[in-house]
């Protein structure tokens, strides 16, 4: 089956998921700030990422929040929906899913209770691949994850006709330089909000899949189109200022942060789900300037 969306580039914001007091997905603001993300020019939607809290949502919730994306979307841009499990059954279920909803991909994520081995971490992804006919791109964080994915499984995933991206939330550029040196064109490099996107970009990245977009776009869309230019002077100016956005968060709770930001521009999208909390007044007058400094 051929994907009109599979050449993934760009800005793909991490979405919010938008919950009310009851547990509720609040459909409505996530359509409202889905169709503004498009406007404000990005290259795509990612819901159920860590932004997302997929983590802290049950499976009808998780339904929810990808069905409400696709339809606001409209097959404008591409949604490329997390999935998570500790087993595969469940992921390759979701991911099932998701696709006859009309996802245009599938963002895989590995979530571990007992530790695996390499072999382990490489069925779970490919068996997520060889379950859907839509693109899969997988999504590492070794900062939260049991089992990370070494080099030499990320190359052998790369040999997969439908494993076509990955995103790497690891602090360390110079490993995403080691995934592109030895995968070639075979795998997509998206950063993440831990790096530096204009860096990740100058040595050959294809975007960034990030939780600051959402409260960012048109800055983010902007810093893409002067990296893909070559205008990199222009573009460092542009990162300098936004990196104050991703220091901020690096301090507190992303989805807490991303919340509080999207709360002061106007998006109901409530508080982050228990147990984690939401950010302190102190805490959201620090974004609030962040916001109104880089705007």
């Amino acid at each position: 089956m051929t994907n009109p969306h599979s050449d993934f580039h760009g800005v793909f914001p991490y979405l919010v998921s938008p919950v009310d007091a009851a547990g509720g997905i609040r459909t409505d603001v996530l359509g409202r700030l889905c169709d503004d993300l498009i406007k404000a020019g990005v290259h795509g939607l990612t819901p159920l990422g860590s932004t997302g809290e997929f983590a802290y949502l049950d499976g009808a919730q998780r339904a929810t929040v990808a069905r409400a994306t696709i339809e606001a979307a409209q097959r404008r841009v591409p949604v490329i929906v997390g999935v998570a499990s500790t087993s595969i059954a469940d992921t390759v279920a979701q991911a099932r899913a998701y696709q006859q909803m009309g996802a245009d991909g599938i963002l895989a994520i590995l979530e571990a209770y007992f530790p695996l081995k390499d072999a382990q971490v490489e069925a779970y992804f490919r068996a997520i691949a060889d379950a859907v006919d839509i693109p899969v791109v997988i999504y590492t964080n070794p900062n939260f994850q049991r089992s990370d994915l070494t080099l030499d499984v990320i190359a052998r995933l790369a040999e997969h006709p439908r494993i076509v991206g990955i995103k790497d939330a690891s602090t360390n550029t110079g490993r995403l330089l080691s995934i592109m040196n030895r995968c070639g064109d075979k795998i997509h490099v998206f950063a993440a909000s831990a790096h530096i996107p204009a860096a990740v970009m100058l040595i050959g990245g294809r975007g960034w899949m990030a939780g600051p977009a959402c409260v960012a776009p048109r800055d983010s869309v902007k810093l893409y189109e002067l990296c893909k230019a070559g205008r990199w002077d222009d573009a460092l100016v542009l990162q300098r200022r936004m990196w104050r956005l991703n220091e901020a968060f690096a301090k507190y709770n992303l989805a807490a942060c991303i919340k509080a930001g999207l709360n002061v521009q106007g998006y109901d999208v409530g508080d982050p789900i228990p147990p984690q909390s939401p950010l302190n007044a102190d805490e959201r007058k620090v974004i609030e300037a962040v916001l109104s400094d880089i705007a």
